[in-house]
């Protein structure tokens, strides 16, 4: 059992919902969000006042906005539609390789490896960029508060980065367009977030926004779903690393931590469409089937 971090002789199974550590009973505060030790008791203020002005979450703005730009410059503005828009479009959208026309020589694994980023910013149509937009800003105005715009901004990022790897594991020959694998991070950052705080995911409503994404992630057709498992993944480790580093103060470890899952993102999915343009070469196939993946 593990022993209270400001009274070692004293073991205690109770942890603090913010920082982990481990406290005893006169250590023990209670809030609307669980026990916290004496330090985090002093800051629960900051940390419940989400809307607060000094808590805007102005990346969250920032990132939208993005997005939003991105799309207006791609040329695909429909509703449901899609297609190859025009340059913009066609060489910032994710792509392993291919040897079809007009893609013949490009991708990933031809140096093309800003893809990997700017995939992530592209949308298909506007009902793909507006549902994406609608998730980014429910779960930043929860999620950017409480983590701080800095490490909400290396949890998206990461998440982008692992997004980009499933997606190239799954589908290296597809263009693949979205931000679902970063909103999909950020939906496993929050989860993350909720549980160490002792709030019930189910009963908040991220539980169900998860498992909803997920099931439309594997029953729709033309969905990146290893896209969206990616930055799943990616956006809980970095949760999971930022909160430990906090919990040890050691914040500068937790950041080179995340750095490290962001370059073996990047290193995997450089990997994995170098990896299946060879597979494919070999047994005689030609590479490449362009059809565009939200």
């Amino acid at each position: 059992m593990a022993t209270c971090y400001r009274h070692p002789s004293r073991e205690t199974g109770v942890s603090c919902s913010n920082c982990g550590r481990p406290i005893c009973p006169d250590c023990m505060t209670t809030t609307q969000v669980g026990m916290r030790c004496p330090e985090c008791a002093k800051q629960r203020t900051k940390v419940m006042r989400v809307r607060d002005m000094s808590a805007v979450p102005r990346l969250t703005y920032a990132l939208i906005a993005i997005n939003v730009i991105a799309f207006l410059a791609e040329g695909n503005i429909t509703a449901t539609g899609g297609g190859l828009g025009n340059d913009v479009y066609r060489e910032g959208a994710l792509l392993g390789s291919s040897e079809l026309a007009p893609f013949a020589g490009q991708g990933v694994a031809h140096g093309q490896w800003w893809r990997i980023v700017t995939g992530g910013f592209l949308h298909e149509n506007l009902i793909h960029i507006g549902f994406n937009m609608y998730v980014l800003y429910v779960l930043g105005q929860m999620l950017e508060p409480a983590l701080g715009s800095f490490k909400f901004a290396v949890v998206y990022g990461v998440s982008l980065l692992t997004g980009s790897l499933g997606a190239l594991i799954v589908s290296p020959h597809s263009l693949t367009v979205g931000a679902s694998g970063a909103v999909f991070g950020l939906m496993g950052a929050t989860a993350t977030e909720m549980r160490a705080r002792q709030i019930p995911l189910m009963q908040s409503g991220v539980g169900g926004l998860i498992l909803i994404n997920l099931i439309i992630s594997f029953t729709i057709p033309g969905i990146s779903w290893g896209g969206h498992i990616g930055g799943l993944i990616g956006g809980v480790l970095a949760t999971s690393v930022i909160r430990l580093g906090d919990r040890h103060r050691a914040q500068a470890l937790a950041l080179a931590g995340c750095a490290l899952i962001a370059a073996a993102a990047v290193s995997g999915a450089v990997a994995a469409a170098k990896s299946s343009e060879v597979e494919r070469s070999e047994n005689g196939q030609p590479v490449g089937t362009i059809s565009p993946a939200p």
